[in-house]
């Protein structure tokens, strides 16, 4: 797969919103911290319980991609200009989905989320992303949140833990969709984050067909202009998020990015936990030193 890597930009969004706000509070990190222990079960069982069978869940691992694919499907379901507000108010994450707008058939919502696969997800688009660059842009999220505060060596070893965040380690959260019951029927939809970035037109055209949605070419087209790279980064500025007051909540989007920046000592380390997975995706790896899996590969 050919480098197709974006320029990183480093600047910071400018304006009196993003210099009001501080990028995390105690509320927040102690928050962060609680929902990596189990009292967080009884929430997530709640949040997920008002779920319908016609709701269609687009999940994925943070930091795959998801802001961007969202601000486009935005665009795409609904023919409205995207921003922040109006794609959170309306592809709404799992545990603010009530009241969000039934945007497919049946009366279904779109609803992100990036949990593993639970039972109460019955219909689903997986997008994945490959581990090295997830890593490398967690690591810059999480640095700018002050969520973390060591270096990459030090992350890696956290991150490939699952202790990052709640949603465990990213090769588990990878091969708990490729082995889900949805995954043996027509009902899950994987999807790569560098294919849809190498052909946006074909990857979001699938997307909106499994979810059972008609749009026409044009709009498909308009969509993805109007959320490219650069376009992205001005919505930024205009709606600052938490991460833009140390950095950029939108970043790069790249594509094998890993390549350049993290050492082979780390890239070992990364394929030594997620080298079976990153297999079953398609991503290439040096698989001389892993173990046998007896996992299906995934054609996406």
């Amino acid at each position: 797969m050919p480098n197709t890597s974006l320029p990183a930009q480093t600047s910071q969004p400018q304006g009196p919103a993003a210099k009001r706000r501080k990028p995390t509070s105690l509320y927040r990190k102690l928050r962060r911290k609680l929902s990596k222990t189990t009292l967080r079960a009884p929430l997530s069982w709640l949040r997920h319980s008002t779920l319908q069978p016609s709701d269609v869940i687009f999940a994925s691992y943070p930091r795959s991609g998801t802001t961007w694919s969202r601000f486009t499907m935005f665009e795409i379901l609904t023919g409205r200009p995207a921003g922040f507000e109006a794609v959170n108010s309306t592809i709404r994450i799992v545990s603010e989905h009530t009241g969000a707008p039934r945007l497919l058939p049946a009366n279904g919502k779109f609803v992100a989320s990036h949990e593993r696969y639970r039972k109460e997800y019955k219909r689903a688009i997986y997008l994945a992303r490959d581990a090295r660059d997830v890593a490398l842009s967690e690591f810059a999220y999480t640095r700018a949140l002050e969520f973390f505060d060591g270096d990459l060596d030090r992350f890696l070893d956290t991150f490939l833990c699952g202790k990052i965040s709640a949603f465990g380690p990213w090769q588990k959260h990878v091969a708990s969709w490729l082995d889900s019951p949805l995954a043996q029927s027509d009902n899950l939809l994987v999807v790569r984050f560098e294919d849809l970035r190498q052909n946006p037109r074909e990857g979001f055209s699938r997307m909106a067909e499994f979810l059972g949605v008609r749009v026409d070419e044009d709009r498909i087209r308009q969509a993805i202009a109007s959320n490219s790279l650069d376009k992205m980064k001005e919505k930024e500025v205009e709606q600052p998020q938490r991460a833009s007051v140390k950095g950029r909540f939108v970043r790069g989007g790249a594509v094998q990015g890993w390549r350049a920046k993290l050492t082979p000592q780390q890239v070992e380390l990364i394929e030594r936990h997620a080298g079976p997975s990153l297999l079953r995706l398609g991503y290439p790896v040096d698989d001389r030193k892993l173990e046998p899996t007896t996992g299906a590969s995934v054609l996406v």
